[in-house]
Parts: structure tokens; C-alpha cells; sequence
């Protein structure tokens, strides 16, 4: 336990060493500054449509700042032998790979409360804990997919177009399902069949994270029990398996 708290203590303090606070003040100035303009210039509903690209711009600044921080990070260590130094302590992989997902965890949960604050000028308080809680999920997904990443290619590049990749795939499934079982003709074809099997084939496998952190949330209609719990399961799944193959791949590795 002692070396998990070490582990991730020193991940939080990279983090901050690292400027990312100030790097989220930048992010938050600028969406809203954003926001502001879009206010002064759209005719009708500008409070839906000053939200709407707050509440994106952060997200999306979010999820790029904890796969960049996570990626960098690792390579950094690997770079400087420091992780041949941890993994030579006499504690199990898995605590190590414990220890630096609880790190990471930790930066998310606080980027994602200090960047849904700046939503609190706008929406209701309700939906705002909601979607910081729903983007703290998400972020520890994204967490989970970078460390598998880094872990099995190694490389910053590499890295981050897989975890790029994933995300945005998993973020566009549903309108791709709606595209793909869309036919101009009033039969399908075979092909348009076995298309659509395999992207509804992809779409089980990929978590839902087109349902999660949404801004309808913030403006009244928010989920129900139900839901949320959904959403939180399926976060908590996601970081499992995603988790167990990186430490089946960290395993196997020769340092």
C-alpha cells in the first residue's frame, strides 16, 4: 500500500510540476472567451449555444491533456529508467501498474472538477455534478486506453493515434450504426448487410462514450438512476479489461 501511495503521489506531484493547472486556466480562459463571442454574435438561444461549445471545448480539451500527460509521462519513465528502477522494487507488476493508474486517476478526477467548474456560471448545479462526474469516467477510460497504449507500443506517436483512434471511434459508433443501416434503396444489398454486422459487431465491443459527459445534462434533462449507474458500470468494466490486457502485456515484457 505504502508503495501505491508513493507511486501516485509522485504522479500527481509530475503533474503539477508539469504545469497542467495552469494549462487547464488556459483552457477554461479561452473556451470562454469563446463562448462570449459566440454569445454576441448568435441571434437565438445564445445561452444553449454559448453552453453547448463551453461544455465540448472542455471536454475535448480534457480527454487531450490526460492521454498526452499519461502517454508522456510513461515514455518519459522508460526513457530515464525509472521504470526499470520501480519494477526492480520487490513488489508484484500489478502493483506498480496499480500505482500508476491510481495516479492518473487522481490527475483526471480533479481536471475534471476544476474544468467543469467555468459550467457553473451557466448551467444548473445538478446537471453540472453530473457531467463532471460522467467526465471523470470518461477520463479514467481514456487513462486506462493510454497506459494499454504506451505499454504495448512504446512510442509517443504510436501511442497517441491509437488512443486518438479509439476514442473517436468510440465517440462516433452510434452515428456511424445510424449510417450504416441506412439505405438510399428500399432493399439492402448484402453488402450494406454484412456492413452493418460488422460495425454493430464493433459497436459491442467499444464502451458508449457517445452517452456519456453530454450537454443536454447541462441544461435540464438530466439521466435517470438507471442510467447513470449504467454508465458508471460500463466505465468500470472498461477500465478493467482494458487494465487486464495492459498488465497481460506489461507481464510478458522484458525490462
Amino acid at each position: 500500500m505504502r508503495f501505491i501511495l508513493t507511486v501516485a503521489g509522485t504522479t500527481v506531484l509530475e503533474a503539477m510540476r508539469n504545469r497542467l493547472a495552469w494549462l487547464a486556466a488556459a483552457v477554461v480562459g479561452v473556451s470562454l472567451a469563446l463562448a462570449q463571442f459566440l454569445n454576441q454574435v448568435a441571434i437565438a438561444e445564445s445561452l444553449q449555444i454559448q453552453l453547448a461549445l463551453l461544455a465540448a471545448l472542455l471536454r475535448v480539451a480534457a480527454v487531450f491533456i490526460v492521454a498526452t500527460f499519461v502517454i508522456t509521462s510513461m515514455v518519459r519513465e522508460a526513457n530515464d529508467k525509472v521504470t526499470e528502477l520501480l519494477l526492480s522494487q520487490p513488489v508484484p507488476r500489478s502493483t506498480y501498474f496499480l500505482a500508476k493508474l491510481a495516479g492518473y486517476a487522481l490527475v483526471a478526477a480533479a481536471l475534471a472538477v476544476g474544468l467543469a467548474l467555468p459550467l457553473a456560471l451557466f448551467a444548473n448545479t445538478p446537471g453540472v455534478l453530473i457531467w463532471a462526474a460522467s467526465l471523470m469516467c470518461e477520463l479514467m477510460i481514456v487513462a486506462s486506453v493510454s497506459l494499454f497504449c504506451v505499454v504495448s507500443l512504446t512510442q509517443v506517436l504510436s501511442a497517441f493515434a491509437a488512443t486518438a483512434g479509439f476514442y473517436l471511434l468510440s465517440r462516433s459508433m452510434a452515428a456511424m450504426q445510424v449510417i450504416a443501416s441506412a439505405s438510399v434503396a428500399n432493399e439492402h444489398a448484402l453488402a450494406d448487410t454484412v456492413i452493418t454486422a460488422v460495425v454493430n459487431a464493433i459497436a459491442l465491443i467499444l464502451p458508449g462514450i457517445d452517452r456519456m459527459t453530454r450537454t443536454d445534462w447541462l441544461l435540464g434533462a438530466t439521466p435517470g438512476t438507471g442510467e447513470a449507474l449504467g454508465l458508471l458500470g460500463q466505465s468500470l468494466l472498461y477500465v478493467v479489461l482494458i487494465s487486464s490486457a495492459a498488465l497481460f502485456d506489461l507481464h510478458r515484457k522484458n525490462f
